[in-house]
């Protein structure tokens, strides 16, 4: 039987609640996302990723944010503090292959066999602050060969690389955890700059949605839009497991039941919750329902990905992280 196709990070604490427990042995969500909210020390955090997939029964994906900079849910002291990817850009594929490798292996350590990273926006002299810093670059082949080094460097830590956010959120001057951004431009500038990494990148095992209305397109935002989840699809080229950004953002419209049905009837393959209690999550798990069987395909073949960290020395390879990033560290 499919999982159902939610990911789910309303676990309240640091440490599973009986009723959390019970919902999710009952709701059977295909994986889980942790914030800063769950995170203590690693002793900790190995427990509750264990008590998540003995929850479920089996080796669920357990995802989080852990770009660098602001977007960082481990933190020090017991993990390595990044800057902002955007802050380390000049310092060249290698070092951000380095960066992501080392971030990989922190995650794995404590449980944790995804990231959603690598951030693919191309960032712009209007992009949002909250997301400007969190981009690769500035130019579509730049963004495109460091994102290509941070998720080698992930998957070579036996980290799953989460794409983000497709089709493309760098031209967005709205935030949308807030208000929902609309970009007006043409199909073919969109093709040229924000379409270009994702489809350089469109092998990638798993990606997440842009909660963006493009108008040239289509009225719905992206991520409950058949047109452009088939834009995704089909003009990119992506045919990895697809997810939303989360669901309870301001961005979206209609009762979160609401926006998680019109996000699997547009075609993305799972739903990202991120925020709630398990009364909230309730009526996600059903309205999401059990993955299709493109879904679980395209879920096999992501999880077919995972593999044993390289047998590698994170001392050095943290001394030449800092030796290539130099004053940009």
């Amino acid at each position: 039987m499919a999982a159902n196709a939610t990911i789910l990070g309303g676990i309240a604490g640091t440490r599973l609640t009986a009723a959390e427990r019970a919902f999710f042995r009952a709701a059977d969500p295909w994986g889980f996302i942790l914030f800063g909210r769950n995170v203590e020390s690693p002793d900790q955090l190995c427990r509750l990723t264990g008590d998540l997939r003995d929850a479920v029964g089996r080796d669920a994906v357990i995802t989080v944010d852990q770009e660098g900079g602001r977007v960082q849910r481990l933190r020090a002291p017991h993990w390595a503090d990044w800057p902002a990817p955007l802050d380390q850009a000049a310092a060249g594929p290698r070092a951000m292959w380095l960066r992501y490798h080392l971030i990989g292996r922190e995650l794995r350590a404590v449980g944790i066999d995804s990231n959603c990273a690598p951030t693919l926006d191309v960032a712009q002299a209007d992009t949002h602050p909250f997301l400007r810093n969190r981009c690769l670059g500035t130019d579509p082949a730049t963004v495109a060969v460091l994102g290509r080094a941070g998720a080698d460097g992930m998957l070579a830590a036996g980290v799953l690389p989460v794409m983000k956010h497709l089709p493309g959120h760098g031209r967005a001057i709205a935030d949308s955890h807030h208000d929902l951004p609309i970009v007006a431009a043409a199909v073919e500038d969109l093709e040229v700059l924000d379409f270009a990494p994702f489809h350089a990148l469109r092998d990638l095992p798993m990606g997440m949605t842009a909660h963006i209305r493009f108008t040239a397109l289509d009225d719905a935002p992206a991520t409950a839009s058949p047109r452009m989840i088939g834009l995704i699809r089909d003009r990119i080229g992506f045919d990895g497991l697809l997810m939303t950004d989360d669901i309870t953002m301001n961005a979206l419209s209609g009762t979160q039941a609401e926006r998680a049905t019109a996000s699997i009837a547009a075609g993305c393959d799972l739903v990202l919750h991120c925020n709630g209690t398990v009364a909230d999550m309730e009526p996600v798990v059903e309205a999401a329902g059990a993955m299709s069987p493109d879904a679980q395909r395209r879920a096999d073949a992501a999880l077919a990905q995972r593999r044993l960290p390289q047998e590698l020395d994170p001392g050095a390879l943290m001394a030449e992280w800092h030796s290539l990033a130099g004053a940009t560290a």
